[in-house]
């Protein structure tokens, strides 16, 4: 029969285990677990893996999850609504980079925005869809 030995994960968990059952008997169900006892948790997670640790500790994942990439810089991923610059064949008189008639129908978490518009320059057209996109108009 080999020994049991124990790994310094197993350890490290194990000393987090005992302060999370240390505060949770001394405290009411619906408490809020001390920085410090997050902290722990996130630098195991950081190292081993966020399941790995929530698990044995009985601490929520998505939470813990959050928290590791708050601490690491990392946000969740977004994606920025990207502009497209088409440009038509030159119809008529209208110079290079102008429209004569031109709709632009912009989609995303916010809403929807459509803008029609007649005789504006490409470049103007996208920098006023981005000013009121953002709110910065």
């Amino acid at each position: 029969m080999m020994p049991h030995t124990t790994t310094p994960l197993a350890d490290s968990i194990a000393q987090l285990q005992q302060q999370l059952g240390e505060f949770r008997a001394a405290h009411p169900v619906r408490t809020k677990l001390p920085e410090s006892l997050w902290q722990s948790a996130v630098e195991l997670a950081r190292q081993h893996g966020v399941y790995t640790v929530a698990h044995p500790l009985r601490l929520d994942y998505t939470r813990l999850k959050e928290r590791l990439g708050e601490s690491s810089g990392r946000r969740r991923k977004t994606t920025k609504p990207a502009f497209v610059e088409l440009i038509a064949p030159e119809r008529g008189r209208s110079s290079p980079g102008t429209s004569l008639e031109c709709r632009v129908e912009l989609e995303g978490r916010r809403g929807k925005m459509r803008i029609e518009f007649k005789g504006i320059a490409t470049a103007e057209l996208v920098a006023l869809g981005r000013a009121l996109w953002d709110g910065e108009a």
